[in-house]
């Protein structure tokens, strides 16, 4: 899994005109909460926290976040809101998570390689691009790969075929379908 760092200050300022404020002054407010404390309000400057959610773009990515006057801790991002119109970022939420705790999270299938079956006139249909995953944070993978070079004409490449780290467990069906190859009269 992807770890990133970020610093944020805790924001004393509420409300409507604040939060205008703060935004025109080049910073984003946030919000942190979980793991049975009180809600914290922060804020982070704008410009490196964009730059920052481009490089994490819809990936998993344990975020270690450096408050100011206070000690860092481990978050994922909940939820980011946006201006429908001018497509900025206006509020984002993280959510405090413990690293030796199991939790599930979604990752992503990347294929591989072209198969023998493909090259023959068959045609490759991809079944399901992402699987649910079971483990500690830190311990799960940014994506897995699927080795499709060796897949023949009606060759299937399941769930349970995935290389998976070792304190990792599979929660999606182990017989669903990844990649089939397919005749190209059945397609």
């Amino acid at each position: 899994m992807l770890q990133q760092e970020m610093s944020a200050s805790v924001r004393k300022d509420f409300g409507k005109g604040a939060m205008r404020r703060l935004r025109m002054a080049g910073s984003t407010p946030a919000v942190l909460y979980g793991a049975g404390r009180e809600v914290l309000s922060l804020q982070l400057e704008t410009l490196p926290l964009v730059k920052q959610l481009l490089k994490l773009r819809r990936r998993n990515a344990v975020i270690t976040l450096n408050i100011e006057g206070d000690s860092s801790r481990n978050v994922l991002i909940k939820a980011l809101q946006t201006d429908p119109v001018r497509d900025t970022l206006i509020h984002a939420d993280f959510y405090e998570i413990p690293l030796d705790e199991a939790r599930k999270f979604t990752v992503e299938l990347v294929i591989d390689g072209v198969a023998k079956g493909v090259d023959v006139g068959g045609i490759l249909e991809v079944g399901t691009k992402t699987v649910i995953l079971e483990g500690n944070p830190l311990d799960i993978p940014d994506t897995l790969q699927v080795d499709v070079t060796e897949l023949a004409i009606g060759d299937e490449f399941l769930v349970s075929n995935l290389t998976i780290p070792e304190n990792v467990k599979i929660v999606t069906n182990a017989d669903a379908i990844c990649v089939t190859i397919l005749s190209p009269s059945a397609a």
